[in-house]
């Protein structure tokens, strides 16, 4: 068990959704970003994905981004990434984190150094979104004998005839993308998303979060109704992009962290 799967098992217990709220690492600096992570779970976050800067973020818009190359020009690496996550750690033991980003530079740093050192900065799961299931050998199996979950996104896109592929070594959640395209390029749907949300639920036990296109509490509390949780990201990096104080930041995540709570 992970603190993912602890995480879901009480919020089933409690029969509350899941909140989930993503900010890139070391956006526009270590020490706001930093601030703003171990706020979130005051704020009610129930999982922080962490960003991974990265030269060519083929899934995400322009927000997110900006937010990278920010990160990018202050100095921000995996390491400094992973300091964070270890700076978070000293006061919080029990939020989850998820690191998300792409496969280059775990696979410059090395798969096992990085899993290792990963596992010990206190990191429970992973998304890589360039790494399909076709690749599972390259991280995501030896991800999991390592203890840490990897979570496959399904998309509109991921037909009755893929999908079981997709789920085959998905472990703590599934991250469902309510849009086609790439992050914070249109608005999600909960009469779209619900049905596929159902399909999917239909083919593993597996808590089934809906991230892309959510950005304000009512739309976090639709989508959260027809799903096991919501995820934002781009528009609490959108207020971190704007040089808004944390404490502002942190009042949005909470009223967005209140909508899907209130589903």
């Amino acid at each position: 068990m992970t603190r993912i799967d602890d995480t879901f098992a009480r919020l089933r217990a409690e029969r509350r959704k899941a909140f989930v709220a993503y900010i890139m690492g070391g956006d526009p600096d270590v020490e706001t970003s930093l601030a703003v992570m171990k706020g979130l779970p005051g704020a009610g976050v129930d999982i922080i994905e962490l960003g991974v800067p990265f030269t060519d973020p083929m899934a995400d818009g322009p927000t997110i981004q900006a937010a990278g190359q920010r990160a990018l020009a202050g100095g921000q690496t995996l390491d400094k990434t992973l300091d964070m996550v270890r700076a978070f750690r000293e006061g919080d033991t029990t939020t989850p984190i998820v690191l998300m980003g792409y496969y280059n530079p775990i696979y410059h740093r090395g798969v096992a150094r990085f899993l290792e050192d990963a596992r010990r900065a206190g990191v429970d799961g992973l998304i890589v979104v360039d790494l399909p299931p076709e690749e599972d050998d390259e991280l995501c199996l030896p991800a999991q004998a390592a203890g840490l979950n990897f979570i496959r996104l399904a998309t509109p896109t991921t037909d009755d005839k893929r999908l079981p592929k997709v789920l085959s070594n998905t472990s703590g959640f599934v991250y469902y993308v309510s849009v086609t395209g790439i992050t914070g390029a249109a608005s999600a749907q909960a009469a779209d998303v619900g049905p596929e949300v159902a399909r999917i639920k239909a083919a593993t036990d597996l808590p089934v979060v809906v991230g892309f296109g959510i950005s304000a509490p009512d739309t976090a509390r639709e989508i959260a109704a027809v799903a096991d949780g919501a995820v934002v990201g781009s528009a609490i990096v959108k207020l971190i992009g704007e040089g808004r104080p944390v404490d502002e930041v942190l009042r949005f995540v909470a009223a967005l962290a209140d909508g899907a709570h209130a589903a």
